[in-house]
């Protein structure tokens, strides 16, 4: 007996040794990832920050390369706002999950286990748009909201790159330029 516990603890000290040897480094990927291609036009819900739009409203998103700018578009297709790509000072993506309009309205149904409605969630994304707007010379924050994660990432990548921002985990901004002393 004294021998099979003998063999089980050396079986089980070799198998231990064994998964703390050092593993060779595995090689990266030798082809960038691929970006994704941004659209000419989003579908959005803009929803606040603009100085002078205080309403939330339905709108289209574009990229104006000729200006330099990303220009939201009203539902009538009225251009209401640019943005000029120089001004970007940060943008970032965000995301809430949120009880939606059917499990608010669910878990007050008196019912056993209409409680556990809360659990219908639904994901909101939104594109936070950072920037020094020149002609009042005031910073502001905008939030478009946009349905697909795969859009939303699509148009940050387009951005970052129009503006020549830099990355920094899911954000993209604007590194300040070297102070210098005289």
């Amino acid at each position: 007996m004294k021998s099979f516990l003998l063999i089980a603890a050396a079986i089980g000290a070799f198998s231990i040794a064994s998964f703390g040897q050092v593993r060779p480094v595995e090689k990266a990927p030798t082809q960038p990832a691929a970006k994704p291609a941004a659209p000419s036009s989003v579908a959005v819900k803009y929803e606040g920050g603009m100085y002078g739009f205080g309403k939330k409203m339905e709108g289209t998103l574009k990229f104006d390369d000729v200006n330099s700018r990303l220009v939201f578009y009203g539902e009538d297709q009225k251009e209401l706002f640019g943005i000029p790509y120089e001004a970007f000072t940060v943008i970032y993506p965000q995301s809430k999950a949120v009880t939606s309009t059917t499990g608010n309205v669910v878990k007050w149904i008196p019912l056993p286990g209409a409680g556990l409605a809360d659990f219908i969630k639904e994901k909101r994304r939104y594109l936070i748009v950072q920037f020094n707007d020149p002609d009042i010379d005031a910073k502001g924050t905008v939030n478009f909201k946009i349905d697909n994660k795969e859009t939303l990432d699509a148009v940050l990548i387009a951005l970052a790159d129009k503006a020549g921002l830099q990355q920094r985990g899911d954000a993209y901004y604007k590194p300040r330029a070297a102070k210098t002393d005289s």
